[in-house]
């Protein structure tokens, strides 16, 4: 009999620890031998501390660097300069991170890859976040071309495992290597809004042989909405009523530059923000 290894695969938790929790609790009951982790970690939801630590209890043997760990670090360090309201948004947020986790866990984001080429079973994989080189931007949206995938890949890997569009997926390069997505923890997405409903936390469970793949196991995990938002009012986070807003619909409003700017203003995130941005760079000298 084939020896088997089953691993959890997810990413885009976004700071939602009930959703977070909810899967690995599923991921446990599930017997998962190891985690892979594809990249984005925090905000804009409550998460902080109690992520970091189920993160350490998970203690992932793959971790990859998203676009929104490059967020918080560039964020609480005051480097994402304010000439936009969505990049007020995401330092705002950032900025109220880093009072509520300690600095080192930055410099970890910050020192977690690109990309990993790992093998598992007779396999090996790519693993990023988006590009092997670039953890932001749509050339992997789910409905692009084939020929797109093919990026996927650093070399000559077998698989492509990738995140960031929050949408699971098992499809193929042009030459038919196969690429797959977990989906989001924290922020399922779908255009169509029947599909968009289901917003449990998704991830993968994936278990490999020595003959390849065993099993592909895409999976749904209701948890708590109300205690989610539970937690977001009693941190008092930035942009509270975006985030409810998202537990709601599931849908993001992250780069609706007209309500992130309603709330800038509303609750002068901007200046604060901004004055932030002054102190850090006068502590860095």
């Amino acid at each position: 009999m084939a020896e088997s290894k089953t691993i959890a695969v997810f990413s885009d938790v976004h700071g939602n620890f009930t959703a977070m929790k909810a899967m690995y609790e599923d991921s446990r009951q599930h017997h998962a031998d190891e985690y892979w982790f594809i990249g984005d970690l925090f905000m804009p939801g409550p998460g902080a501390e109690n992520v970091w630590q189920l993160f350490q209890e998970m203690k992932p043997s793959v971790c990859v660097r998203g676009n929104w760990d490059d967020l918080a670090v560039n964020g609480a360090a005051g480097k994402i300069k304010p000439l936009k309201a969505s990049r007020i948004y995401f330092g705002r947020l950032a900025q109220d991170l880093a009072q509520r986790i300690p600095a080192e866990v930055f410099q970890k984001l910050a020192a977690w890859p690109l990309h990993q080429s790992i093998q598992a079973g007779k396999f090996n994989f790519s693993i990023a976040h988006n590009l092997p080189d670039l953890n932001m931007g749509q050339k992997l949206f789910p409905t692009q071309p084939s020929t797109n995938f093919d990026e996927a890949f650093a070399g000559d890997e077998d698989i492509a495992i990738y995140a960031h569009v929050h949408h699971q997926l098992l499809r193929y390069a042009s030459d038919e290597r196969v690429v797959l997505n977990p989906g989001s923890v924290g922020e399922p997405f779908n255009g169509q809004a029947r599909l968009q409903a289901d917003t449990r936390a998704h991830y993968l469970l994936m278990t490999v042989d020595d003959q390849g793949i065993e099993d592909l196991d895409y999976r749904h995990v209701a948890y708590d909405r109300e205690l989610e938002r539970r937690a977001a009012r009693e941190a008092k986070i930035p942009y509270l009523e975006m985030y409810e807003k998202t537990l709601d619909t599931g849908r993001v409003y992250t780069h609706d530059q007209e309500m992130v700017s309603h709330f800038n203003h509303l609750y002068h995130y901007d200046e604060e923000y901004r004055r932030y941005c002054e102190r850090m760079a006068a502590k860095r000298g």
